[in-house]
């Protein structure tokens, strides 16, 4: 059977949260994604949706991504409100400050899906290849630095600025991230374990659009 097009808006509810899997929540991203690629996003009365989430929450995903001002979650999966817990922060690290973030929109809020995307070209990936130096920047971008590493144990960089090796460092950060989060919280690694959530990494191409997703 040829699956119907999505062309309205759909709020998610207490009942429709609870019915979808982590496979499903992963679809709904995709598709979003493919729309904001290919210029068919929907149709949303904004007010409307506000007015329809007074009520309550129930977000389907938790999105960990870099603060880059050209990289907004609910633009390029044509979300709608409600839809994900946000989280944005330079690099897309991971801190206790997030993780208890997670832990919050999972456990406490039945969200199915982490993601942590990435993005190409992004300037703190470049910050922590250069050892960049500013005041509480600085330790921000230390916890880049395992990806640095381990990216040059397999790749050596040609010139100061090696776009390739940038974009390497960039997918290891995210696989970084996605462990850390495995390995930090025993409560997402439960949900995990337990097959209630899922967790997937993603990068976001700045030319085109498209968000390449790396699956467990």
């Amino acid at each position: 059977m040829k699956r119907k097009q999505l062309t309205k808006p759909i709020i998610q509810t207490r009942k429709s949260q609870a019915a979808m899997t982590p496979k499903q929540a992963l679809e709904l991203l995709k598709a979003g994604n493919k729309r904001f690629v290919e210029g068919k996003m929907l149709n949303r009365d904004l007010r409307e949706q506000r007015s329809a989430t007074t009520g309550g929450q129930y977000p389907y995903t938790v999105i960990l991504s870099c603060q880059d001002s050209r990289t907004s979650s609910e633009v390029l999966f044509d979300l709608n409100k409600g839809d994900a817990f946000s989280i944005r922060i330079a690099g897309n690290i991971v801190n206790e400050d997030v993780l208890g973030g997670m832990e919050f929109s999972t456990e406490l809020m039945g969200a199915k899906l982490i993601a942590v995307i990435g993005h190409t070209r992004c300037g703190a990936i470049r910050g922590a290849i250069d050892n960049a130096q500013l005041g509480n920047l600085t330790a921000l971008l230390r916890k880049i630095r395992p990806a640095v590493e381990s990216t040059l144990e397999v790749i050596k960089p040609e010139g100061p600025v090696d776009s390739k090796f940038i974009e390497a460092v960039a997918k290891a950060n995210v696989l970084l991230a996605m462990r850390q989060i495995r390995e930090r919280s025993r409560i997402i690694k439960s949900l995990i374990k337990s097959e209630k959530i899922g967790l997937v990494g993603g990068m976001y191409n700045l030319a085109t659009g498209k968000v390449t997703f790396y699956e467990d």
